[in-house]
């Protein structure tokens, strides 16, 4: 798979999803298998490039490249700037959105807000494709199928991107208007990547080693890009890339496995994020590791309500613990109990 000049190890893509692909979530998930990953949404506003959450979602130290830093904003200028102030800090790939569904994102004309205007968003990928141009560093764009059933304008919008320099795209199969809800539009895909010679990335409802190679199948896409489902799940890479080669499942991980990577994980999201907020922002991580396991409801609750560090992964090392005892590897979710782990993932 390749983006411009990177040549990257694999095509299976982590998504980038606000509050959830932090530097350690982007770094564990490549240690499981991804191929590549793309940062948090970074604001184009000026005003806010030294504050701490963007600082921390700007924060690469250690992550292996290429690195991508994902862009949002409504000004041409700006997004133009922002560019160019991330590849001052390490940036070697810009992805501008114009996928995101958030109200308080669309409600400021960003995100996929931007594909109910063409012009603007056009604008948009010109700026940010011509501040890059002089520094080889390619531009790429997520986008949705377009903004509502009867405004669905991605392929009119994917050949005019196209044109405009981008170096990749990725779609979510869905509209702004339906969220996260309904089937992902695999045709629309389809015939997006029908009409590109750069690479297509199809995105949304991958969750399974058997879709993510039907998907692959249906849309004739490049690469596959993963997000929720990969929530408390990120060996889920490990397991599409090992199907994809041998059309057989991988055997589920180690409980052994799962309870050192997820001490790892709270480590180095406690390191990055400090104390006070690493705890907190914690436990939304560790409900997805533990959506659908013995006891996991009545763990949750008790760990939501611890405020140390040491203390929170010292109570995930001894759950886990306790579950090897009768579980050598991580036991296969139920149905509803897989309904409840979409539900904290939704929550999310």
């Amino acid at each position: 798979m390749q983006i411009a000049q990177f040549t990257l190890p694999n095509q299976l893509f982590v998504a980038p999803m606000a509050g959830v692909t932090d530097r350690p979530f982007r770094q564990l998930c490549r240690r499981f298998g991804a191929g590549y990953a793309v940062s948090e949404m970074v604001t184009s506003r000026k005003d806010l490039w030294k504050s701490l959450k963007t600082s921390r979602r700007a924060n690469h130290e250690g992550e292996p490249g290429p690195i991508a830093v994902q862009i949002a904003g409504v000004d041409p200028q700006e997004m133009a700037d922002a560019a160019r102030y991330n590849i001052d800090r390490g940036a070697q790939i810009i992805d501008i959105n114009m996928g995101c569904p958030a109200k308080k994102v669309c409600n400021k004309w960003a995100g996929s807000a931007l594909m109910q205007n063409e012009t603007l968003a056009l604008q948009i990928i010109e700026a940010v494709v011509q501040a890059c141009a002089p520094r080889q560093v390619p531009v790429t764009l997520k986008m949705r199928t377009g903004w509502a059933a009867d405004r669905r304008n991605a392929p009119q919008l994917a050949r005019q991107a196209e044109q405009a320099g981008i170096a990749m795209l990725t779609v979510h199969g869905r509209t702004r208007e339906q969220g996260y809800k309904g089937a992902a539009e695999y045709e629309t895909m389809a015939a997006i990547k029908a009409e590109l010679g750069i690479p297509v990335v199809a995105n949304g409802d991958i969750d399974s080693p058997e879709k993510a190679a039907a998907v692959l199948e249906q849309t004739g896409a490049d690469a596959l890009m993963v997000g929720r489902a990969a929530m408390g799940r990120p060996w889920l890479f490990r397991e599409i890339a090992h199907y994809l080669a041998t059309g057989e499942q991988l055997a589920a991980p180690r409980v052994a496995e799962v309870r050192e990577a997820l001490l790892q994980h709270l480590q180095d999201h406690h390191a990055l994020h400090g104390e006070f907020s690493g705890v907190r922002s914690a436990r939304k991580h560790i409900g997805w590791y533990l959506a659908g396991l013995p006891g996991a409801e009545t763990f949750r609750q008790q760990i939501n309500q611890v405020e140390d560090a040491q203390l929170q992964s010292e109570l995930v090392e001894g759950y886990f613990r306790t579950l090897e005892q009768s579980h050598e590897r991580l036991p296969c979710i139920k149905s509803d109990a897989g309904r409840t782990a979409e539900n904290w993932r939704q929550a999310a």
